[in-house]
């Protein structure tokens, strides 16, 4: 994607820097919590199941919230619904820092769920409104902030888990903190035009049957996505810093394919089509997993493998929920975003279960399994999703699909 001809994409109003500064940050909690997961059951003396439940609190209020986002955005404004968004991650990551209990966590992490949500789900259509350049130098700066953001943010929580498990948390603390005095400023409000919508439109959403198929794939999907990202870093068996690095790798070939080359598969193929065949790679991925868990090295290779089909993934997925129906693409996004975190919330504690029951290897094959029903889930419901084929996506929903695929 281009800004165009003539255009500067990185001059842009100190509004937009402030909202692209505060999206980096948001998006580094994708990672954050991963390299300390072990040293959180360590100190505060939780099990696996215990401690995933960070994920499993975290996703369920993301996604719940998700249904009821768009309804106050168009109602108090997208600057209100930013610093809410922003101010909730801020109180509830001090909280976590603070906490003295694995439960204390879990629930803080909930509240750090509903900021996230809210945040997330304004921030690509303030930093359109606010650019110069037109939407297309928007959404460059757009995915450099995401890009940025996904890539550091396990590199950030292994440096300052290596002090305190409860780092990561401080620093999430001071940085949004920074974006929240930089929105409030420098971000203009009250000028904008509002059209109210009902708070049932991502329930109606989704009795379209094209969604509907959508949905129920992507929450298996999900499952897979988690197991990757919240498991993998027990059987790594590394210290905060090692796996650090190993999801900073995870974060930078995520980024890389869900920005650039997810467009150049979907200029050669149908987004079913495509689906159907990155979907079985990343099943295959997940078993080779489960078959080299006690192998480092190899371990290692399927985590960044698996990041590079993931980021395929998210942006297909999302892009054909926006073509699946004629509604406003807020309320597809959220419908959809909804079913999908359940299969994010429930993946890391049952992963987490089947390792204590049997082995480290089994959590990978649930995961491979759940993603090969996904594919089936695509392949059997083709015929309702064949409206999503026939229409070519335009830089601003690619870059839309980028931002719902990757929020999690």
């Amino acid at each position: 994607m281009s800004a165009g001809s003539g255009v500067n994409v990185w001059r842009q109003p100190a509004q937009v820097w402030a909202v692209a500064f505060a999206s980096v940050i948001a998006f580094m909690g994708i990672g954050l919590v991963d390299p300390i997961l072990p040293a959180i059951a360590e100190s505060l003396q939780a099990t696996p199941v215990e401690t995933e439940l960070l994920f499993t609190s975290y996703l369920v209020v993301t996604g719940l919230a998700m249904l009821v986002t768009s309804w106050i955005s168009s109602r108090i404004g997208t600057k209100a619904t930013l610093l809410i968004g922003l101010g909730l991650i801020v109180v509830f990551a001090l909280l976590c820092a603070l906490a003295g209990s694995v439960d204390a966590v879990i629930g803080f992490r909930a509240g750090w769920g509903l900021g996230n949500a809210l945040f997330i789900s304004t921030a690509l259509a303030t930093i359109v409104g606010a650019a110069s350049g037109g939407s297309a130098a928007a959404i460059i700066l757009y995915e450099a902030a995401l890009g940025l953001g996904i890539a550091i943010g396990p590199l950030l929580g292994g440096f300052l888990g290596e002090i305190s498990w409860r780092g990561p948390f401080f620093g999430v603390v001071a940085l949004m903190a920074i974006a929240f005095i930089a929105v409030s400023v420098l971000l203009r409000g009250g000028d904008e035009k509002r059209t109210p919508v009902p708070l049932s439109a991502p329930f109606k959403a989704l009795r379209q049957p094209a969604l509907a198929v959508l949905a129920v794939a992507a929450l298996f999907y999900n499952i897979g996505f988690f197991v990757l990202l919240a498991f993998s870093p027990f059987p790594l068996g590394f210290g905060a810093m090692g796996i650090g690095l190993t999801f900073f790798g995870w974060g930078v070939a995520l980024a890389i394919t869900s920005v650039w080359v997810a467009p150049i598969l979907l200029r050669r193929f149908a987004r079913t089509t495509a689906l159907l065949m990155v979907l079985p790679l990343l099943a295959i991925d997940l078993l080779v997993a489960a078959v080299f868990v006690d192998t480092a090295a190899a371990l290692i290779a399927c985590i960044i493998v698996g990041g590079l089909l993931l980021g395929m993934v998210n942006t297909i997925l999302t892009e054909s929920v926006m073509e699946a129906t004629d509604l406003p693409r807020s309320v597809a996004s959220s419908a959809y975003s909804a079913v999908r975190f359940l299969g994010g919330a429930a993946a890391p504690p049952i992963a987490a279960a089947l390792w204590h029951a049997f082995n480290a290897s089994v959590p990978f094959v649930f995961a491979a399994l759940s993603v090969l029903i996904s594919a089936l889930t695509i392949l059997f419901g083709r015929r309702a999703l064949a409206r999503i084929d026939g229409h070519e996506a335009d830089a601003e929903e690619e870059a839309t699909a980028v931002l719902y695929g990757d929020a999690a």
